[in-house]
């Protein structure tokens, strides 16, 4: 039997996501939580581009992964860390989401090759969000990129050994 709208648990679940939502809403407003303190302090690189693909925001983590300064960054194309052999596909995408408004790596996670300001290859993971600007003219997409680079040859180094050892076998 489905409790009603009217029992307990339902009154004491809606009283709950009220009293989280008044509570989160009373620490942005008292300023106990700064967001932009937030995404400079992140572990992970937090970039966000605007419309065309210029670099709006660049945080300390996206100049460790990166190699590139903010100010080496801002105002400059999402190109600077997408390999070129990538480039066409990566922009095809992008015009898309910018025009429908929608992504499925808001919540799927995206791993793709990235190149550092050395040249060296990257391995990054991903996932995004498409904020609409103040005046809702513009939208802007926010990643935030985690480096798995090591991860990822790591686990190339195991199939490549599984692969040696299937050989044997046979």
């Amino acid at each position: 039997m489905e409790p009603s709208l009217d029992s307990a648990a339902h009154r004491q679940c809606r009283d709950t996501k009220i009293g989280n939502e008044l509570h989160r809403e009373n620490v942005m407003m008292s300023q106990q939580f700064d967001p932009e303190q937030f995404v400079m302090a992140a572990g992970d690189a937090i970039i966000a581009a605007d419309t065309d693909g210029s670099i709006v925001l660049w945080n300390p983590a996206a100049e460790r992964v990166f190699g590139y300064t903010e100010s080496e960054a801002l105002g400059r194309s999402l190109d600077l860390i997408i390999p070129g052999r990538l480039r066409h596909r990566h922009w095809e995408g992008y015009r898309q989401v910018m025009q429908t408004g929608q992504t499925r790596y808001g919540t799927e996670v995206l791993r793709v090759p990235a190149v550092h300001k050395e040249g060296r290859a990257l391995s990054i993971a991903f996932t995004v969000a498409l904020l609409d600007t103040p005046d809702t003219q513009t939208r802007v997409i926010a990643a935030i990129i985690r480096d798995e680079t090591s991860r990822w040859k790591e686990e190339r180094a195991l199939r490549q050994r599984l692969a040696e050892l299937e050989a044997r076998k046979d």
